[in-house]
């Protein structure tokens, strides 16, 4: 699969990696967390294609095989790389998922480009609608001092600071609930990512406000998240996305960390493939 052109301004362009598995079903499109890569995706990918659709998963610029330009790591032009990626494939009666981070592409994609290729939306431990504690967000999980903290673990030290961050990614209640190589692996999608990108995302996914978008929505929307996610808490973002949205239908999964995807594959899978059959 060519990897897509996403336009960037009238002057620039970033070469986004995508994987597509081909064929005529509906299509799904997988958007990863940070830092990840589309990569992080690999306990979906294989039941979504035995299920019959067509899954794409990229990298988002900065991360994984993608390029790493020095700029363009605001919401609004994230958006527009989902679009490029949708344009290009000639997606439409698409699902998109977003997990994490990937969630506020979502958001901001209906928002900026309107649902007329999309069937239905996935916000999967989801930073919608808005993580940064405020006057006027007062349950906003994410103080200004943990923002702060997280981004001066991540100048200092990465290696360090990636190895406390999938600590606390894939465990619940301080139990870690995957395997040590699964971790690990994860590590390796961590080190992939462009400091600059790791950086300009951490800050967007942690400042911006996703509450008008959020309003836009109007198609399916399944909101999955795990009870004890101590990187994106549930009461902060997943609960507060289904009462924004209209006729959102909720999981909870119990016992399951951030990175529920791969910890509790079995139920995430389960929960997405009965939400994408309706």
């Amino acid at each position: 699969m060519p990897d897509v052109t996403a336009s960037s301004g009238l002057l620039s362009s970033t070469k986004v990696h995508v994987e597509d598995s081909g064929g005529s079903g509906r299509p799904v499109v997988l958007i990863h967390g940070w830092p990840l890569s589309g990569e992080s995706w690999s306990e979906q990918v294989g039941p979504l294609s035995a299920a019959g659709h067509r899954v794409v998963a990229y990298d988002r610029r900065g991360f994984g095989r993608s390029d790493k330009p020095s700029k363009g790591y605001d919401y609004d032009t994230l958006a527009d790389d989902l679009d490029g990626v949708l344009k290009e494939l000639d997606l439409t009666d698409v699902t998109l998922v977003g997990f994490s981070m990937g969630g506020g592409e979502v958001a901001r994609y209906i928002a900026r480009h309107g649902e007329d290729r999309i069937h239905s939306v996935v916000f999967a431990a989801a930073v919608p609608p808005y993580l940064l504690k405020s006057d006027d967000n007062p349950d906003g999980p994410l103080t200004e001092e943990a923002a702060a903290e997280m981004t001066k673990g991540l100048e200092s030290d990465r290696t360090t600071f990636f190895d406390g961050f999938t600590q606390d990614f894939f465990s619940a209640k301080g139990e870690l609930k995957v395997t040590e190589e699964q971790r690990q692996e994860a590590i390796v999608l961590c080190h992939q990512s462009d400091q600059t990108a790791a950086l300009g995302c951490m800050e967007a996914f942690g400042t911006t406000d996703f509450r008008d978008d959020l309003a836009k929505v109007t198609v399916p929307t399944l909101v999955i998240h795990g009870d004890s996610d101590a990187t994106v808490p549930f009461e902060g973002s997943g609960k507060r996305t289904h009462e924004a949205i209209a006729g959102s239908e909720l999981v909870v999964v119990q016992d399951a960390p951030h990175g529920f995807n791969v910890s509790h594959a079995d139920e995430f899978n389960r929960a997405l493939l009965s939400f994408l059959q309706h």
